[in-house]
């Protein structure tokens, strides 16, 4: 199974490159995180948000790999403890198709990639510029991964 991390942006600073790569390169490969960074739309004083994000939110789901699981990274979604996460991780692996993990722009993500969306993550109540997002994601998955392999990583 192969996890891909559909996030809007480009040319991030490198703080959250080196972070995101940093836990990325610990999964092993039979549980892979790939980047795939998505243009973001050009934000003006006086830009057309929404088309902004449908343009976004095309992007997005034209880079969504043919039968792939499409999980929204939404501040609505469900929350997970890291053990709960491990038990759905192990799920996506079970059910054998790729995992695409999608985080949107500074508004979010068009409705259209929601409603394509099998299932809505939030990682917490509280609101994450978007680049650390990735961070946080790729920490978070190879923390779940730990755990369901008994890796000392994981200390709760």
């Amino acid at each position: 199974m192969r996890i891909l991390l559909l996030a809007v942006g480009q040319k991030m600073p490198a703080w959250v490159a080196a972070g995101y790569a940093e836990y990325a390169a610990r999964l092993p490969r039979e549980c892979g995180l790939e980047l795939v960074e998505i243009a973001a739309g050009r934000r003006t004083r006086h830009a057309d948000v929404a088309r902004i994000l449908r343009d976004e939110g095309e992007r997005l789901l034209a880079a969504l790999p043919r039968g792939a699981r499409l999980v929204a990274l939404d501040l609505r979604g469900r929350q997970d403890s890291t053990e709960e996460l491990a038990a759905r991780l192990g799920a996506w692996q079970h059910d054998g198709r790729d995992v695409a993990l999608a985080i949107g722009g500074p508004e979010g993500l068009d409705p259209a990639v929601a409603a394509r969306a099998e299932e809505t993550w939030s990682l917490s109540r509280l609101t994450f510029p978007h680049p650390l997002v990735r961070v946080i994601v790729a920490e978070a998955l190879y923390r779940a991964w730990s755990l369901s392999v008994g890796h000392p990583y994981h200390r709760a």
